[in-house]
């Protein structure tokens, strides 16, 4: 077993963005709501881990490392590009798969519901991609977007306000 002052080598973080890639991918495409970026965004995260990879702290959660790059890259990216958003979208049943026995009716809903989502400010769509979709804890969530847990606690509170008002104006329909 490895002290706490050993770093990663390469292959635990090839490892690691292998398993994770596809929820980079999901986390790229909530952020910038474009595949080509989403695949832009993804590629210069695995670029910067395997540049890093000795910064990974084995026994830590690559995942969450490797979204907290993900994150890094999209606000540099957002600070250079300059970005507009709305240009190049995809309609969000389209970037849905859905299975079961009510496989429509439940792909409509999630369409309805993702659409609310990718109205949201970026902030809130990042706050609740990683809380309510990846599953991490506010003070994970707090932690991958540099901010204080009050903050994603407000930014959710606002989030889940802003959807139940247009839900029940019946802006899903």
């Amino acid at each position: 077993m490895r002290g706490s002052g050993e770093i990663a080598s390469e292959a635990e973080v090839r490892h690691g963005l292998s398993v994770t890639l596809p929820r980079l991918w999901r986390y790229g495409f909530v952020l910038s709501r474009q595949r080509d970026w989403a695949d832009d965004l993804v590629q210069q995260t695995c670029l910067r881990a395997l540049e890093r990879h000795g910064q990974f702290q084995p026994g830590s959660r690559i995942d969450h490392w490797l979204f907290t790059i993900l994150n890094s890259v999209w606000l540099n990216e957002v600070r250079a590009r300059r970005v507009r958003f709305g240009q190049g979208t995809v309609e969000a049943e389209t970037s849905l798969e859905v299975d079961g026995a009510r496989e429509a009716e439940a792909k409509v809903l999630a369409g309805q519901v993702m659409r609310l989502v990718g109205d949201l400010p970026e902030a809130q769509r990042a706050a609740v991609f990683l809380a309510y979709v990846e599953g991490l804890t506010y003070r994970e969530v707090a932690a991958v977007l540099g901010v204080p847990v009050g903050t994603v606690m407000s930014r959710l509170a606002a989030a889940r306000a802003k959807l139940a008002d247009r839900m029940s104006d019946g802006a899903a329909k």
